[in-house]
């Protein structure tokens, strides 16, 4: 009997194909892999040419189900297959073969006021595992874990996580009022969001979950705040409001690294912003290796029903 070869395939070309078919168009894939459009074109065009066959649809005529041709749809299910497989394969030894890495996709917030100090033991309690952090936004963090296996799981504050994501829970915060030492606020016992509206107001960035649950918290009592500046992270409003700028409104971990050293007055919110919940994001069903399953453990989300790891 002759001997069949098999086309040579890319993972690459087939996380390519998978994503157009999950996410619709070639701008959204293209994005969700980092790479051009140019990029995710010569990548399935390289992938109908091994195949023989037209995978997905060229022309943009009228707005379709789905982009995949008949043929595109006959292999999607054995691509994704495909694509698990080469993720069980690239670990198949890398237990057992020197140093291992887990990489985590996180926020800067939970990067600097948590994890930082919780990798440090972690190293001092496995130190030959490798932990590499890579800071995004949290609506990046969900788009970098389902357009790639780049990284192990992701830490993050989400507003609302796609259900292709597991959300494990580790901490809340909840909301102080910040002020400069003598401001009219910072000499209050109590301070009620209705008292804020008055000042200029330091807030997070449009689409972050800060940003979503201030706003939030004003509407529901019909308040409108006077929005002065507007910042990308914690720590670039702290120093804002200890320049004399403005107040904020921020989510404080009990550690109290967020203020430490700075010159501000701070006076709990209690509840009248919902808190913020924040935990591990994972992609639901994927077996992870031993490595993320310990560092998993030690930040304190281990798996509901862990399974032994061979």
């Amino acid at each position: 009997m002759a001997d069949h070869i098999a086309p040579s395939l890319s993972t690459d070309q087939v996380a390519a194909f998978v994503q157009l078919a999950k996410l619709g168009s070639l701008r959204a894939a293209a994005e969700s892999l980092f790479i051009s459009e140019q990029g995710l074109r010569s990548r399935l065009l390289a992938l109908e040419q091994r195949l023989g066959a037209e995978l997905y649809r060229k022309s943009r005529g009228l707005r379709r189900r789905t982009p995949l041709t008949p043929q595109g749809e006959q292999l999607l299910p054995h691509a994704a297959a495909l694509l698990d497989r080469a993720s069980e394969l690239c670990g198949l030894f890398r237990e057992n073969q020197g140093p291992h890495e887990v990489n985590v996709v996180a926020s800067q917030y939970l990067i600097a006021y948590v994890l930082i100090a919780a990798v440090q033991k972690f190293h001092a309690a496995f130190p030959d595992i490798h932990v590499r952090l890579s800071a995004r936004t949290e609506r990046e963090i969900e788009q970098a874990l389902l357009g790639s296996l780049e990284f192990s799981f992701g830490v993050a504050a989400p507003y609302e996580s796609s259900p292709d994501l597991e959300y494990r829970h580790l901490f809340s915060m909840h909301w102080s009022l910040i002020a400069p030492p003598r401001h009219p606020l910072a000499g209050r016992r109590s301070v009620r969001l209705a008292n804020i509206i008055r000042y200029p107001l330091i807030v997070y960035e449009r689409g972050s979950t800060g940003r979503q649950h201030v706003v939030e918290a004003f509407q529901q009592q019909s308040l409108t705040p006077h929005v002065e500046i507007e910042a990308t992270n914690t720590d670039l409003i702290v120093r804002m409001v200890e320049a004399g700028l403005g107040v904020a409104v921020v989510p404080l971990h009990e550690s109290g690294a967020v203020t430490k050293g700075r010159r501000v007055a701070i006076r709990s919110l209690g509840r009248q912003v919902r808190p913020i919940h924040s935990g591990v994001l994972l992609r639901r069903g994927e077996r992870r290796s031993a490595a993320a399953e310990r560092l998993l453990d030690f930040l304190g989300a281990p798996s509901p029903d862990p399974e032994p790891i061979s």
